[in-house]
């Protein structure tokens, strides 16, 4: 109990020192340059290049020991002349990344549900010396499989939606609250493409 509270004035105190004493730095450039489709018997696979900094804020309270925590999700949408758009199927992926002020390593855990608060659950993890290696691991989309076959009908269109951002709401609470409205801390990719049926045929 005491550890509990001794750790939650600790979040309180940077969280304060975040976001008072640091001046309000401009949104981080990001963008999306490159992203591809397949369509195969096997399912829908998809290719990116992400391209961003880490936000001076969010990287102050990294090497300070707070975990930062980030989503990649697409979004497969269905074209529909007489209606709105039918969001057919979201997949997401969930990523925590941690520095360890003692090793100097940084660690990032992938998994697709979202981490709980009470662990990790099944993830996978990986450990690097350098930031520079741990984001250009996050900003490589390999074949990620976000549909399955029969999922498509070949008569109609689709585009995906491919987004990435910082997930604020996974914070400590002192650190969301003086987040609030500060661009310091924003983070997010969006980018949007037609899916056809040449695509890996």
């Amino acid at each position: 109990m005491a550890r509990h509270w001794a750790r939650g004035w600790l979040y309180w105190w940077v969280a304060v020192w975040l976001t008072l004493s640091l001046p309000v730095h401009a949104e981080s450039r990001a963008s999306i340059p490159e992203m591809g489709l397949e369509w195969t018997e096997e399912g829908v696979f998809l290719s990116a290049v992400l391209q961003f900094d880490l936000p001076t804020l969010v990287e102050d309270a990294l090497h300070k020991g707070i975990p930062m925590y980030f989503v990649t999700e697409a979004e497969l949408v269905r074209d529909r002349w007489y209606w709105y758009d039918q969001r057919v199927e979201t997949t997401a992926r969930y990523m925590r990344l941690s520095y360890q002020p003692l090793t100097r390593r940084w660690r990032l855990n992938v998994s697709p549900v979202p981490f709980e608060g009470s662990g990790l659950g099944v993830v996978f993890g990986q450990n690097f010396d350098e930031l520079g290696d741990v984001l250009a691991t996050m900003q490589r989309i390999a074949r990620w499989k976000i549909t399955e076959p029969q999922t498509i009908d070949p008569q109609a269109r689709y585009n995906v939606n491919l987004r990435f951002w910082l997930d604020m709401s996974q914070m400590p609470r002192p650190l969301q609250i003086g987040a609030m409205g500060r661009s310091g801390w924003n983070l997010s990719l969006v980018r949007n493409q037609r899916l056809t049926m040449e695509q890996g045929r």
